[in-house]
């Protein structure tokens, strides 16, 4: 049975090994694959792993030895699963490898936009401490967090261990999730999306992108979030509506804005968001370090093994 990895760079750009691959059989791999070369690359493969490279059904067609494919990360919105059940084909995706990293980075994002630890380095650099009495500390921003009202938008894995953060720096937290309401779980008080958005001081959305969840988070939504509160996104980028919150940003009616994602991935050098004051955007890194794709990499091969042994995926995506 031959595997085949149609875009492998960014999960392992060559600190760690495929080689676990073998294990199934003849494998291939390829740092990118554009979409002009995904028929000659997948070929006769039985197994892909895809981490941007859309499978759909025209590969699917065009390929009919594919039995199983599986998303190199959590997100799976480049599989177009309904083509891949009506070909009989297994989907997994790896849910769970990123929480810890993902959370921390939120967090650490939060503590940017509250904290310029930069500014006051720069300001060392620049001499105006060194032999200066009376710094003007005040020139640069720096919020205790604790007393804040931290709002989580999406509230499984990921969301919860960036509440317990916030919980730990003396912050209340509110979440939102559908299927709760007027509970409280692990500190975090659920609550419905107008009391969330209206008493929060951060929003940090952490929802999959779906129909529902695509655009969510534009003119609207922005006008009904607490006057001078944060936002931060380390789900998927489509969620916000990057027109609508740069136009946000610019009136000052957010007091900033921190993503990990973008709706283009890499954005054109010209996107407003880039140069927008008081936003803060870093290149989809959430999940990069060691440790999280050592665990991705040992969940892809634990989804195969099952698949082969039981024409199931441990992870399956229904």
């Amino acid at each position: 049975m031959k595997s085949v990895v149609l875009d492998g760079f960014a999960v392992n750009p060559g600190d760690l090994s495929w080689d676990f691959l073998a294990e199934f059989g003849d494998y291939a791999v390829y740092d990118k694959t554009p979409h002009s070369l995904r028929v000659e690359r997948v070929g006769d493969a039985s197994i892909l792993l895809t981490n941007r490279t859309v499978i759909d059904e025209e590969l699917l067609a065009r390929c009919p030895s594919i039995r199983f494919v599986t998303a190199l990360g959590t997100g799976y919105d480049m599989i177009d699963v309904a083509a891949c059940r009506a070909h009989g084909v297994e989907v997994t995706n790896i849910p769970g490898y990123s929480t810890v990293s993902v959370a921390q980075f939120a967090f650490t994002l939060l503590l940017s936009l509250t904290t310029d630890v930069e500014g006051f380095r720069a300001a060392v650099r620049a001499g105006k401490w060194t032999g200066q009495p009376g710094f003007f500390y005040p020139a640069i921003p720096f919020t205790e967090l604790a007393g804040k009202t931290a709002g989580i938008y999406g509230c499984g894995a990921i969301g919860s261990r960036f509440g317990a953060l916030c919980l730990a720096f003396g912050m209340k937290v509110l979440g939102y999730r559908r299927s709760v309401r007027g509970e409280t779980i692990g500190g975090i008080d659920f609550v419905d999306e107008d009391t969330l958005l209206s008493r929060s001081d951060v929003i940090s959305l952490h929802c999959p992108l779906t129909e529902e969840t695509r655009g969510l988070v534009n003119r609207a939504f922005l006008s009904r979030m607490k006057p001078g509160a944060y936002l931060i996104n380390t789900s998927r980028g489509a969620v916000v509506n990057e027109s609508d919150l740069a136009e946000a940003l610019l009136s000052g009616g957010l007091a900033g804005a921190a993503l990990d994602v973008m709706t283009t991935e890499p954005p054109p050098p010209d996107h407003p968001l880039l140069s927008c004051p008081h936003c803060l955007v870093t290149p989809h890194c959430a999940w990069v370090p060691v440790e999280a794709r050592i665990r991705l990499l040992s969940t892809v091969a634990e989804n195969i093994r099952s698949f082969l042994k039981t024409g199931v995926g441990v992870h399956r995506v229904l």
